[in-house]
């Protein structure tokens, strides 16, 4: 830990001791991710609305919960596969203002199904593919796409490694990290800002790593080793 610290002591940030500590473990990935996302690309305000694949994500739960405490509206599509109703339910609990699967949006005019919801200015795209231009079909004109992942392995119009963030937490942004970080980690003790996670004892380093990697199947929690 010395030698870290002599290293680069700036980008070390004290984390909250009132927060669990599989929170404090996890807030610079995915919640980070989410946050940056909603602060950074577009200049949202109360009442605009976002779009998102991916949605049942822990990114994409992140997004959801902070999306609501900033008055924006999201609208969520999630795949069609066993237990998409509870998944849906379970988003809506989070506060999600539009839940539809992928089948839902196979027709021309799609933003007829927002009705009163604005036209979305940003979207979020982790998975690629199809699922890439289902987004697409509810951005409004000028609207930006975000990319930042890309689980279904097909490309988007530009490869999806071109897009996903680069090094952020680096002495340069070590202020703005930290600061997200208190943030964060400030809702979670409020109770704003939850997602699933999986503990696995450090014993089983072996079935841990299996389930980050997906040999266990599409994982809807965050697997952590403790």
């Amino acid at each position: 830990m010395a030698d870290l610290h002599r290293q680069a002591p700036e980008c070390l940030a004290k984390v909250r001791s009132d927060v669990p500590m599989e929170y404090a473990a996890t807030a610079t990935v995915n919640p980070l991710t989410a946050l940056r996302m909603l602060q950074e690309f577009v200049k949202l305000n109360p009442g605009d609305a976002i779009v998102q694949n991916g949605a049942t994500s822990i990114v994409g739960q992140c997004v959801i919960q902070l999306a609501k405490l900033h008055g924006i509206h999201t609208i969520n599509i999630i795949r069609d596969r066993p237990g998409s109703e509870e998944a849906k339910d379970k988003l809506k609990q989070l506060g999600a203002d539009e839940v539809f699967m992928e089948s839902q949006l196979d027709m021309k005019n799609v933003k007829s199904l927002l009705g009163a919801l604005p036209e979305p200015a940003l979207g979020f795209n982790c998975v690629g593919g199809n699922a890439a231009s289902l987004l697409l079909k509810f951005l409004r004109q000028g609207g930006t796409m975000v990319t930042y992942g890309g689980m279904s392995k097909r490309p988007v119009t530009v490869p999806t490694s071109y897009f996903i963030f680069k090094r952020w937490m680096n002495s340069d942004k070590a202020e703005d990290c930290r600061t997200m970080i208190d943030y964060l980690l400030g809702l979670v003790h409020e109770g704003k800002l939850k997602y699933e996670m999986e503990l696995i004892p450090f014993g089983e380093f072996s079935l841990a790593l299996e389930k980050a990697l997906g040999k266990h199947g599409s994982q809807p929690k965050q697997v952590m080793r403790f």
